[in-house]
């Protein structure tokens, strides 16, 4: 399979299939390797090393002589190797997302809009690079003057999920290395290859060796994370995945007091009131929920539709959604393509099974989808859902949708809010008293309105609850790896 799509790479040097220390292409200390599968066709792409704590040691250790004159460069330096950076992800975005469609799953499309979304981060963050002021503080002391100034934190461990390999490494990374910190990443077992590839091009920005490591695994994340969140040099660790893993992890990085950045689990609401424009709320849904094969942080998992419109809305998704096209992410026009890995097919048809048990119609898939090796799945219409259900309690990572019914605003936003997690969610109306207010009361990190995309590179992403804390993107984004520096001065003769 590496032979096929290599042979459509205009930079074959961007396919890498070893770790990166110390800006050198490495194997694993063992020699172990582990295989990496086109979702779509269950074809071997390529081996890559299976690293362990031993390795990552070496990561960190790499990271960690590397900062002690990177934090020294100045944040124009840092800017034009972000900017760089970004202008050769973009020269290059065809082959990042032809590397990525096939070890993720999605659709080309959907590659090369997620390859411009990581890029976006990277200019984005060359620019905060050279924001990050301090300020001159009021004295109640008459002979004294007090300021501040940031500096980096130090080492940043970055671990990226599968959904969305590159946009998710770029989005921390970019950040630490503008603040000044050096970075071990630890990309998803089932998608590092296009990691590795942004690391080709992050060193021939030029970055120096040591800003940028990075450690493959698949079965040895546990000990891979433990190194990372236990040794003393790493300052920093920004994780994007389960609620679960994000527990973990936090309780292992609380022997250093490490600062943490948690981006986790979401159950998201999608909310339609009877006053909304139901044109525009599909077309935001489809976007929401079927982006990704639904496999994005925030998809749209739990869909409120207020029961004047619940009828129209029903027959208007079934209409829309019968015309998007599902297959492999190469195949021309398709929209939907297979899921990353086996166990979320079981997953999702677990929730319909049980949604079905309990009274929920499926009007719409329901199934597997046959004439593929890949994973596929149907994309699923279920109506007369109940907060009994599988569906409302976890997060259903799937082209699945299931329909409740509302009565109130009030019902809608105690529905909503009874959550155990609280990171995105959307709202339809064209009501602005009601946006506000419904916004408002939302126990969410992050509100749209009448849109079906929550991210952008200058916009904070992150949650609350269960859901994590810190925030990426944004202005706030560089902060999670600054230290704020005070200093009192006298001035009295």
């Amino acid at each position: 399979m590496a032979s096929n799509i290599l042979t459509r790479l205009t930079r074959k040097d961007l396919f890498r299939n070893q770790g990166y220390i110390d800006g050198a292409w490495v194997d694993a200390a063992s020699g172990k390797r582990f295989d990496v599968y086109d979702p779509a066709t269950l074809d071997n792409i390529t081996t890559v090393p299976e690293m362990d704590a031993e390795d990552t040691v070496k990561a960190i250790e790499s990271a960690s002589a590397a900062f002690k004159t990177y934090k020294q460069t100045t944040a124009r330096q840092r800017a034009r190797w972000l900017r760089k950076w970004s202008d050769l992800c973009l020269e290059h975005t065809a082959d990042l997302a032809l590397v990525l469609c096939h070890e993720n799953g999605k659709t080309l499309a959907e590659a090369n809009g997620e390859v411009a979304y990581a890029a976006s981060f990277l200019e984005w963050f060359a620019g905060e690079a050279e924001r990050t002021y301090g300020e001159v503080v009021p004295s109640s002391n008459s002979k004294q003057r007090i300021l501040t100034f940031k500096q980096p934190l130090g080492v940043a461990a970055c671990m990226a999920p599968w959904n969305f390999p590159i946009a998710m490494i770029t989005r921390k990374c970019g950040a630490a290395l503008a603040a000044g910190c050096t970075t071990v990443w630890k990309p998803a077992g089932e998608t590092p290859l296009s990691c590795l590839a942004l690391a080709v091009l992050a060193q021939e920005a030029g970055f120096p060796k040591g800003c940028i490591n990075i450690v493959t695994t698949l079965d040895l994340v546990a000990q891979v994370g433990k190194a990372l969140c236990s040794h003393k040099a790493v300052r920093k660790l920004s994780f994007t995945g389960s609620t679960r893993v994000g527990k973990l992890l936090a309780n292992q990085c609380s022997a250093n007091l490490t600062k943490l950045s948690l981006e986790l689990g979401g159950n998201s609401p999608f909310i339609v009131f009877d006053d909304a424009n139901l044109d525009k709320a599909i077309e935001a849904f489809t976007m929401a929920k079927f982006r990704n094969s639904g496999q994005t942080c925030v998809t749209a998992n739990r869909v409120f539709v207020q029961s004047r419109v619940y009828d129209q809305f029903a027959q208007a998704l079934v209409k829309k959604v019968k015309t998007l096209k599902v297959g492999a992410g190469t195949e021309p026009d398709v929209f939907i393509g297979p899921l990353t890995h086996e166990r979320a097919v079981a997953k999702a048809m677990s929730h319909v099974e049980d949604a079905k048990a309990q009274g929920g119609q499926v009007i719409l898939g329901g199934a597997p989808l046959t004439g593929y090796n890949g994973y596929f799945i149907q994309p699923t219409v279920i109506r007369d859902m109940s907060t009994k259900m599988l569906m409302t309690r976890e997060e259903t990572f799937a082209p699945v949708v299931g329909l409740y019914r509302f009565e109130t605003v009030d019902e809608v936003i105690s529905l909503a809010n009874d959550c155990d997690v609280g990171l995105g969610s959307f709202i339809c109306t064209e009501s602005t008293s009601r946006m506000w207010r419904v916004a408002e009361a939302l126990d969410v990190g992050m509100v749209g309105v009448n849109v079906g995309v929550l991210s952008a590179c200058e916009s904070p992403f992150g949650g609350v609850k269960e859901s994590g804390y810190g925030r990426e993107g944004g202005r706030h984004g560089i902060d999670e790896y600054l230290i704020v520096k005070s200093m009192l001065i006298n001035v009295s003769d």
